[in-house]
């Protein structure tokens, strides 16, 4: 059996940038600040990295930091619900809902999750594409704040749930930045790169891959490379 990893911001869907203006605006009512959020890059980041680089950034300690993480994450999870309440788009990427349900009925696959949004945010952003249901296990960056070390998470998630192994090469991780392609690399699982965030496939091909695809909207050609590989 083989384990597939999604990520979620720009591999299974688009928020317009939804995650972004609700953590921002948790930082700034919870410390007063959001640092220079505007030159910073967010791709492939964790929520709390992000949070950290920034306030870091802004001069604030450590200790504050730290003693408002909790809140500031559950101010968060309100703006980002409101947010999506409120009718900001969160849409899914091409093909995306076809490859993640045929994975998931696919006798030999267990599909799950390995992103950098905490568990709640994760959570809020999938609701409203039907597709949560699909995922039974995931790794957040409400576990780690090092994306590298998410992999082992999921994979005792997915020990747990199931009852046997799964060796790092019998893991795939699906992402589209050059950070998810690191992140599969630093524990031996197949990197696959999909060019439907805000990286160019020649981008990501510089990475070194193994399955690059511009966008998964060949739904029988991706589910057959995905899982013969």
């Amino acid at each position: 059996m083989r384990l597939f990893l999604f990520d979620i911001d720009g591999t299974l869907i688009s928020g317009h940038g939804v995650g972004r203006i609700a953590l921002t605006r948790a930082m700034q009512e919870m410390y007063g600040t959001a640092g220079a959020y505007e030159r910073y890059d967010f791709r492939g980041m964790t929520d709390p990295r992000i949070v950290r680089d920034l306030l870091r950034g802004a001069g604030i300690s450590e200790d504050i930091i730290r003693e408002r993480l909790a809140a500031c994450f559950d101010l968060y999870v309100t703006y980002l619900e409101a947010l999506i309440a409120d009718g900001h788009r969160v849409d899914v990427m091409p093909g995306v809902a076809e490859v993640v349900r045929a994975l998931a009925c696919h006798r030999d696959a267990l599909v799950g999750l390995l992103t950098g949004n905490i568990e709640r945010g994760a959570r809020a952003k999938l609701l409203p594409t039907g597709l949560l249901s699909f995922f039974r296990i995931g790794a957040y960056g409400s576990d780690d704040a090092d994306r590298r070390r998410l992999p082992a998470v999921a994979r005792e998630r997915a020990e747990t749930l199931m009852g046997h192994a799964f060796p790092f090469d019998r893991v795939t991780i699906i992402g589209d930045t050059p950070l998810d392609v690191d992140c599969a690399r630093s524990c031996g699982a197949m990197a696959v790169a999909v060019a439907t965030g805000q990286h160019a496939a020649d981008e990501l091909a510089a990475s070194g891959p193994d399955l690059l695809f511009t966008d998964f909207s060949d739904v029988p050609a991706a589910v057959h490379m995905l899982t013969q590989a």
